[in-house]
């Protein structure tokens, strides 16, 4: 047994900040703000409250409601593999019941309860998830991989012969909507408005609903346009699944998609292409060949994964975690950028994870992702085929100048300015002269990469004159080593 610990309604009172000080981000009980001022650095906030609160802490999210912060590496992996004891609905939270959150809330687009397979469990959440699991199923690998080399050319067309660009605004913010849009049979609603939409949605700001709002709009009009007159894409295949998810399950089911993989594929871009443009030894080893675009994604997603948390996880009954006694009805974050630094697991932040995918990027148990190849994919091809294009593209300012939006949920480079000579436009549906070797690449699941087979060494051609009768490989081999 362990000592009961702090409930994240208790009145747990930090020494040196008065409770209440915004200057502080401290608010009632104490407890530590993740929003507002003294949030700025969401990075150092969560390893004060490790070296504070040892593994799971308690915080406060928008208007001061109390939550859990789960810090650990395995403390998450409990969290996020033990369904009998955390439940991902959002109905089960105390203050949800109570009213505490009420329906205007920032964050009520990730806390409303939907029919989706991320809220469900049991039989339902068995139903929903082959649906979705189903339909990526149907999905033309090659055919996207392709799409996704032609939708990079297509956005660098736009800007390489000025030889300058925002690499945030003008490639990784755009190039996982075009693709996204493809995949779910909406390309024509491929727009800015989309765009910045799937942006605001995920912030909490006060535009969130709207935007959700409008991103839904275009969604349910998809699913009508799909049930009347099904083709060959995503959308139509979860409609016509033997699940027969009803026209709302369809639409939430596509919003959830959407953002999920549009956010985090635009931050996984963002970041890989910062790390190449500072890094030199980063870039050294893509241009040497000693790490692939493939790994360099993975190493990406231990330093900078492209969600820092998912809001939220529920306690089903009274359990404890990481040293805390949680309550039944408590609400728990699962913290990803917080447990990838876990000095238990990471002692080194700067080592190379190279072969390593325990990182927590795309959650795991029943509800880890089922799309993550699709971001993988995404940031692939499109890291390896816009340097092909900008090989001698440069970063445009100081690396200290560089700025990032922090929310809850994520950390996102808001610009990645950049200087190259300029280059002429180039035919989208003409293949690269050069591909990468992940270009070269056709099995789907990059997670997964095959073993290529390995040519044999040439034979040294002998200095005799080739015979009528045209010998074996090993018998020619043998006559050269020989001399003869």
């Amino acid at each position: 047994m362990t000592p009961e610990s702090i409930s994240p309604a208790g009145t747990y009172e930090p020494a040196g900040a008065p409770p209440g000080c915004p200057a502080h981000g401290i608010g009632p009980g104490g407890l530590r703000r993740l929003y507002g001022p003294g949030a700025e650095d969401l990075e150092a906030v969560y390893e004060e409250l490790r070296t504070e609160h040892g593994a799971v802490a308690p915080v406060l999210v928008h208007e001061d409601v109390p939550i859990w912060m789960v810090l650990g590496h395995s403390e998450n992996m409990h969290l996020v593999r033990t369904p009998s004891h955390f439940s991902r609905d959002t109905r089960l939270w105390g203050p949800m019941q109570d009213g505490t959150v009420k329906p205007d809330h920032p964050l009520m687009p990730h806390l409303a309860w939907q029919p989706l397979c991320c809220h469900a469990e049991g039989d339902e959440h068995l139903r929903l998830r082959a649906a979705v699991n189903g339909a990526i199923s149907t999905i033309d690998h090659r055919g996207v991989r392709r799409h996704i080399n032609r939708a990079t050319q297509h956005l660098v067309n736009r800007f390489c012969e000025r030889g300058s660009a925002d690499l945030v605004s003008q490639f990784a913010e755009r190039l996982p909507m075009m693709v996204m849009c493809e995949i779910l049979g909406m390309p024509d609603e491929y727009n800015d408005r989309i765009v910045e939409a799937a942006r605001d949605l995920p912030k909490g700001t006060e535009t969130a609903i709207a935007s959700n709002e409008y991103i839904m709009d275009v969604l349910t009009r998809l699913t009508a346009r799909r049930r009347a007159q099904p083709e060959d894409d995503f959308t139509s295949h979860l409609i016509n699944h033997p699940a027969r998810l009803t026209d709302q399950e369809v639409s939430q089911h596509l919003r959830l998609v959407l953002i999920i993989a549009y956010e985090s594929t635009a931050n996984l871009l963002a970041n890989v292409l910062r790390v190449v443009l500072t890094d030199p030894r980063f870039r050294a080893q893509l241009n040497g060949g000693q790490m692939t675009v493939p790994q360099a994604v993975e190493q990406s997603m231990w330093d900078e994964p492209p969600f820092s948390t998912i809001l939220g996880y529920f306690a089903k009954q009274d359990a404890e975690l990481g040293g805390q006694r949680i309550r039944k009805g408590d609400g728990l974050i699962l913290g990803i950028a917080p447990g990838n630094v876990d000095p238990r697991v990471r002692p080194d932040t700067k080592a190379n994870m190279q072969g390593n995918r325990s990182h927590l990027a795309f959650s795991g148990g029943p509800h880890e992702c089922p799309g993550q190849d699709i971001g993988r994919a995404i940031a692939d091809v499109g890291v390896d085929a816009l340097l092909t294009r900008l090989p001698d593209a440069e970063l445009a300012c100081d690396e200290d100048d560089l700025e990032w939006e922090e929310t809850l949920s994520n950390r996102h480079l808001v610009a990645l300015p950049v200087k190259f000579a300029p280059k002429p436009q180039q035919d989208v549906m003409a293949r690269p002269a050069h591909p990468a070797p992940s270009q070269r690449r056709t099995d789907w699941q990059v997670s997964t990469p095959q073993r290529e087979p390995v040519a044999p060494e040439p034979v040294a051609p002998t200095p005799v004159p080739e015979p009528a009768v045209r010998l074996g490989a090993f018998q020619r081999l043998l006559r050269w080593w020989r001399g003869e």
